[in-house]
């Protein structure tokens, strides 16, 4: 769908450079979400892997980030096989709702109600990242973080319209829980794209 360099802006590689490719086509359709044009695949042409790859080395950071849309509607073996050839760190967000493809440096897991996670893709997650919309996903967080692995780091996120009223929730959520971490989306507060 696009691709940009920019400063990653939420979870557990906040502030590093990052080219993010966006790839189109989604299923989950989260109605929160800030990229809706990107779920109808057909309305993005395909683009070459080898392209994908030429447009990210134009830029001097070296860690890409795959994101959607769901990414994981592809196999994402070749580009992330290519990206890391050309000394890039590969990262995924993924609503986790497809089984895993591609070589990962790291793996933002990003569960959604509308369509559960594919349970192969828990035990590989660097990351956990929950978007709290309501005091109920508190409960729905705890659920996804009993299924990966140790060495995650769990985030908890507040849904950006409701940012003014669930942040403080989520703050005392994790001082009462201090396994958790809180993620903002500091792009959206800098004015980032």
């Amino acid at each position: 769908m696009e691709a940009f360099y920019t400063i990653q802006g939420e979870g557990g590689n906040t502030g590093l450079a990052a080219y993010f490719i966006r790839l189109g086509g989604c299923d989950v359709g989260c109605h929160w979400c800030d990229v809706k044009e990107s779920w109808d695949a057909e309305q993005h042409p395909l683009t070459q892997v080898e392209d994908i790859i030429s447009a990210a080395e134009e830029f001097p950071g070296r860690f890409a980030v795959i994101t959607g849309g769901e990414p994981l509607l592809y196999n994402l073996n070749p580009l992330t096989q290519q990206l890391q050839s050309q000394g890039f760190r590969t990262s995924i967000e993924t609503s986790g709702a497809y089984p895993l493809s591609g070589n990962w440096n790291w793996i933002c897991l990003s569960p959604k109600k509308f369509k559960a996670p594919h349970e192969s893709v828990y035990p590989f997650a660097h990351e956990l990242k929950v978007v709290i919309f309501n005091k109920s996903d508190f409960k729905w967080a705890e659920e996804h973080a009993s299924k990966v692995g140790a060495n995650c780091q769990l985030y908890l996120q507040p849904e950006w319209s409701k940012a003014t009223e669930i942040t403080p929730l989520i703050v005392e959520y994790v001082k009462d829980n201090p396994r958790w971490r809180v993620s903002l989306q500091t792009h959206k507060y800098m004015d980032i794209p």
